[in-house]
């Protein structure tokens, strides 16, 4: 059996009808999808990723994950609203569900399995070996993984309590964010705005005014959210703040496969006065570069291990955790941010294997509360920018995308509402 890391003992605790932890990848082919040939590569690759053939238990003091034997996880065709809650006992017990779609693979995972790295060399890996059972020839660069080498012990650790080090401890609350206004749809419905760019023409915007492609978009949506607070004509205002996870493998050496991120704040307080476009981006631009440091995450890192290394709190039984938890979750965790946003960068796969993708997309999935989730990938020359939400109202996706057009930034919109 294997502990859950330090990120995956929150999200089950966190479950409920309409608020499910699963995130999406999608990687779009130019051919249909056959899915025999589909479930055959499922079947060949999940054994090289036992991170994620695995089964969620409940114990006296902490859940745990266990070896599963079962058949499946089974391919099926795609459905209108993604990332629905994940029945922990459906499903043959398997914590990832993969659908087709004419030319789209999508592969959902339950994020106490995994964040997006890990996740992706599965979705990249399965892929490679459909090609190869299509005829064609790819190789194992570039995240995809060999299927006939055993897993190697560095895939599973739990790099959290390796580099937890840092002898400051970072405190947890951010302070108060504002909230998205809006009405909540009916359950089970998940909208999803997808933006679809030239890499190029954003990144020539980004650099025009100094700042990363990442930084750039931050901005955009801390405007676009700061735009929707005036429109709503609020009683009191509050700062807007993004959730933006960052990938510590980046920072910290490691190949675990399973969740390794921290969660950073870029933030603005309008309180302090109306802020021009530049002076965003300034202040996203230096809270990026001052935070995102081994130092700062790592007392990051520290403040999340002490909790489970506790004596005190691993002997209290699991319904207890379970409440506070989500307590802390609601009334302070949630609070920290008006809207979340990653940015899973440039993705790369073995040269042989470019002319058979299109693009490639990540869905965050359902919000905690009301508000809006922003994920973002690139291909070649092809940006996404997913707009999950909860909501009806659309206000911030207009905003954001209207101020993308207004910096002459081309933008083709697709969505899944009526």
């Amino acid at each position: 059996w294997y502990k859950l890391d330090l990120s995956a003992n929150v999200y089950p605790t966190l479950q409920r009808r309409n608020f499910s932890n699963v995130f999406r990848l999608s990687v779009v082919l130019k051919e249909e999808i056959d899915p025999d040939t589909l479930q055959r590569a499922v079947d060949l690759t999940l054994p090289r990723f036992p991170a994620f053939k695995v089964a969620l238990h409940k114990g006296i003091f902490w859940r745990y994950l266990e070896p599963n034997d079962h058949p499946g996880p089974f391919v099926m065709p795609d459905i209108i609203n993604p990332c629905m809650p994940m029945l922990f006992k459906s499903n043959n017990r398997y914590l990832i569900r993969i659908y087709y779609y004419r030319c789209r693979i999508s592969l959902e995972v339950f994020h106490s399995l995994s964040d997006g790295s890990g996740a992706l060399k599965l979705l990249k890996t399965i892929t490679a070996v459909y090609l190869r059972l299509k005829g064609h020839e790819i190789s194992n660069t570039c995240g995809v993984l060999d299927i006939n080498e055993p897993p190697r012990p560095e895939e599973m650790e739990d790099a959290y309590i390796k580099y937890a080090s840092s002898r400051v401890k970072r405190p947890r609350s951010q302070g108060k964010a504002y909230r998205i206004r809006g009405h909540r749809e009916p359950f089970y419905t998940l909208n999803i705005i997808h933006g679809l760019l030239s890499v190029q023409e954003v990144l020539q915007k980004a650099r025009s005014y100094h700042v990363t492609l990442t930084e750039y978009l931050n901005a955009v949506l801390l405007y676009a959210l700061l735009e929707k607070q005036k429109a709503d004509h609020v009683f009191r205002e509050h700062p807007v703040a993004l959730a933006l996870p960052v990938n510590l493998r980046n920072i910290f050496p490691s190949d675990t496969l399973r969740n390794f991120i921290a969660m950073v704040y870029p933030s603005v307080d309008p309180r302090m006065g109306d802020y021009t476009f530049e002076e965003i981006i300034t202040q996203v631009h230096h809270y990026m570069r001052y935070y995102i440091n081994e130092k700062f995450l790592r007392g990051d890192i520290t403040t999340n291990a002490s909790t489970q290394r506790n004596p005190v709190i691993r002997v209290v039984p699991l319904f207890i955790k379970d409440f506070v938890v989500r307590q802390f979750y609601r009334i302070v965790q949630d609070k920290n941010s008006s809207a979340g946003l990653t940015n899973m960068g440039v993705l790369k796969v073995p040269d042989d294997m470019k002319p058979y993708i299109e693009k490639f997309d990540i869905y965050m999935g359902q919000p905690f509360s009301s508000r809006t989730n922003c994920a973002i990938a690139s291909f070649e020359d092809t940006l996404t920018i997913n707009f999950a939400s909860n909501i009806i109202e659309s206000d911030v996706e207009r905003y954001f995308f209207r101020k993308l057009v207004k910096d002459g930034v081309h933008v083709t919109i697709q969505s899944n509402r009526d």
